[in-house]
């Protein structure tokens, strides 16, 4: 089991279904084109001034720190300097939170105009802000001040797992026994498309040297976390869930429900689909892309447009992002190994970019995995 952190070897999964390398190359560019510099009923990406940049969630008329931190890490992956550098010059100038306790995170939401609607974080803006600055870094070099890459990615991790000790207030990311992401800082429960534990691997890597053992532990616990979150039938996992994977049903007077395969969900086969591209650590991954591909193309083949328990029980609901699925599906054949990889790469490549006002999130997912199937998700060390 090697992977491409070890090799340098990414696949093209969509050459390997057939396509041709011009038109692979074309449905990309075309695709980061159409988001970030197309029609304005189809892009989110919008410039402010000479120097910087936000995303919108055309859904929820916000900034977020997950759209943004995609956004970079969208951009680095493309060689796209400017968009990125605008982007981030938007985060640390308008999301930034300076002193006190959350010092050194960034608020997960702010309208359009730069003021916070939010004055905490969503960790997984964090965790995608670092890794798109240590790969910024790696790839062009580190710059001055903000545009110092790595030391800014440093600071962003050390605050994630030192809140809470003497000198860092507030509360960590992760919970400190457990190793386990958190959802939000102020609660001890999680969501399984936090965790990336491919990230945690290459963390382990760049961050502060007495922080490292910090980052191996947290990747290990998450990947076996992972087991537990996914059902072993169907290869689903719940919004959010509790530390021993159960789907989590409390707080839903304060977030509403998210003990179902729904939304944020649909991330998290994505993220093993990424592990194991880039460390193959795990043969389970294999084995649970298997079994979401076959839930779909063999029990739920007209109903991919469902909302399900973790379980399979097809609930009343429709999706909201139905595009986000088909991108997962077809993400999942990075791990996978069974007789449905074809289909989904093929539905994925014959469904359109959405349109309207939720774009956002399915168009983010469909363009990770663009990237991804087409060999152009990397690791830049």
């Amino acid at each position: 089991m090697t992977g491409a952190f070890e090799t340098g070897i990414y696949r093209n999964v969509f050459k390997e279904c057939g396509y041709t390398e011009a038109e692979i190359e074309q449905r990309v560019e075309d695709t980061f084109r159409r988001i970030f510099h197309g029609t304005k009923e189809e892009c989110f990406y919008h410039e402010v001034g000479e120097d910087m940049a936000y995303v919108e969630d055309t859904g929820n008329h916000d900034v977020r720190t997950e759209g943004m931190s995609y956004g970079m890490m969208v951009c680095v992956q493309l060689d796209r300097k400017e968009e990125f550098d605008r982007l981030w010059k938007w985060a640390r100038t308008y999301m930034y939170l300076e002193g006190g306790s959350g010092h050194n995170y960034f608020a997960w939401s702010c309208a359009v105009d730069g003021s916070k609607n939010a004055e905490g974080p969503a960790p997984d803006g964090e965790e995608f802000f670092a890794m798109a600055l240590f790969f910024a870094s790696n790839r062009w070099g580190d710059g001055d001040g903000i545009f110092a890459y790595s030391k800014e990615a440093r600071a962003i991790l050390s605050e994630c797992i030192h809140k809470g000790e003497e000198g860092h207030p507030g509360e960590p990311m992760w919970n400190p026994d457990v190793h386990l992401i958190k959802f939000i800082t102020n609660v001890e429960f999680t969501d399984p498309s936090y965790h990336l534990p491919h990230f945690y691997e290459l963390f382990a890597e760049n961050t502060e040297e007495g922080d490292r053992e910090f980052w191996k532990q947290a990747a290990a616990a998450s990947r076996e976390y992972l087991h537990k979150a996914c059902h072993p039938q169907t290869g689903l996992s719940a919004e959010y869930a509790d530390y021993d994977g159960t789907p989590h049903a409390g707080h839903q007077e304060i977030f509403g429900k998210h003990d179902w395969y729904y939304s944020d969900a649909y991330r998290t086969i994505a993220n093993i689909a990424m592990d194991h591209l880039w460390y193959d650590k795990d043969p389970w991954q294999t084995e649970i892309a298997n079994r979401l591909q076959r839930f779909y193309c063999e029990e739920q083949r007209e109903h991919w447009d469902g909302v399900f328990l973790i379980d399979g029980t097809r609930l009343e609901e429709k999706a909201l992002h139905p595009v986000a699925i088909v991108a997962v599906n077809a993400q999942a054949s990075l791990a996978a190994d069974g007789p449905h990889i074809k289909e989904c790469v093929d539905r994925f490549w014959n469904t359109p970019l959405r349109t309207g006002d939720r774009r956002y999130y399915d168009n983010f997912l469909y363009l990770f995995a663009m990237l991804a199937l087409s060999g152009n998700y990397r690791i830049y060390k």
